[in-house]
């Protein structure tokens, strides 16, 4: 049988989807990269030209507004090094939370047919009491993100700091980042925001696994660029998921920031926040519902290329690495 014809999560070994998963949270990371900080900063900022009330507060930080113009003010203020700037934790949580993603999304579907007795989503839920396949794809993509999520957090909010910094340096290095948080706020610091984060996941990667793995068998047989629905389907199944959690994610990044370093980032006025709740209402309190999307746009420009690149590097290194395996074997 032609492994293009097979589903993601039946492909391979655990240890050949592991590097395969890692090999593409690698690559899609490092294309994705300005994007994500010209994000994040967009996130933080609670005050914009658009907005008269912005006015009263002008000496809170930079006002960005449109993704160009504040991908070219960070360079003009910070230098090329800006638009990298929490790389390092960042690549580590994107390989970690690859692997552990595309495994736990695997494990789960396996698990599943075992406990229903399915042979696999084809067959729309007939035949032993098998799921119908958006709704096995939708558990192992939900278990898939929230076990990634939770194991690579800390790498996410150190992320977030890094790139939340302009040129006054609230940390002079990750070593130093990570020392620091675990003096002034202990272990729980590392964890800020983990609540709006398996909140925003869960249904993400559940629509996103769920629309992925129905788009592409249609896409497949249809002569597309890179030669394989892969991408197209999984720019698609990116956007409407984000853009269905955007405000959670957005809750997520304000509260990462929060702690004795709060007013040393970039945008020095970030309110403090009670829990994830209180965070919501604050903003919309205070920024109205539009807060609640600021970097929208940016985010399903940078959600398109990163679903793209990491789903369409993750079957091309799923075949390198399953060649690999074959040809040593043939060689022993």
């Amino acid at each position: 049988m032609s492994v293009k014809g097979d589903h993601l999560k039946d492909e391979g070994s655990r240890l050949q989807v592991t590097a395969a998963g890692a090999t593409a949270g690698l690559i899609s990371r490092f294309v994705i990269a300005p994007l994500d900080v010209v994000k994040i900063r967009l996130q933080l900022q609670t005050h914009s030209l658009s907005d008269p009330r912005s006015h009263r507060d002008l000496q809170g930080g930079p006002i960005y507004k449109g993704t160009l113009r504040t991908m070219r003010q960070i360079l003009a203020s910070e230098g090329v090094t800006g638009l990298w700037k929490g790389n390092v934790p960042a690549e580590l949580m994107y390989v970690c939370y690859s692997a552990v993603q595309f495994v736990t999304y695997r494990t789960t579907t396996q698990l599943l047919r075992a406990a229903l007795g399915g042979e696999g989503a084809g067959g729309g839920g007939a035949g032993g009491g098998a799921l119908p396949q958006s709704a096995e794809s939708f558990i192992a993509g939900a278990a898939g993100g929230a076990a990634a999520t939770a194991a690579t957090y800390p790498l996410d909010l150190l992320r977030t700091r890094f790139a939340a910094q302009g040129n006054d340096r609230v940390y002079g290095s990750l070593r130093r980042a990570v020392l620091q948080i675990r003096r002034d706020e202990g272990l729980r610091g590392f964890f800020r925001g983990l609540g709006p984060g398996l909140a925003q996941i869960v249904p993400y990667m559940g629509v996103f696994f769920a629309v992925y793995e129905t788009l592409r068998p249609h896409l497949s047989g249809l002569d597309l660029p890179f030669g394989s629905g892969g991408a197209v389907a999984g720019t698609v199944a990116s956007v409407l998921a984000k853009t269905g959690t955007f405000p959670l994610d957005l809750v997520r990044k304000r509260i990462q920031v929060q702690g004795p370093t709060r007013r040393r980032y970039v945008h020095k006025n970030i309110p403090e926040y009670k829990g994830t709740v209180g965070a919501v209402r604050t903003i919309l309190r205070q920024e109205g519902l539009r807060g609640l999307y600021r970097g929208l746009t940016v985010s399903l420009v940078k959600a398109a290329p990163a679903s793209a690149v990491t789903m369409w590097t993750y079957e091309r290194a799923l075949l390198f690495y399953t060649g690999l395996a074959e040809r040593w074997e043939q060689s022993l």
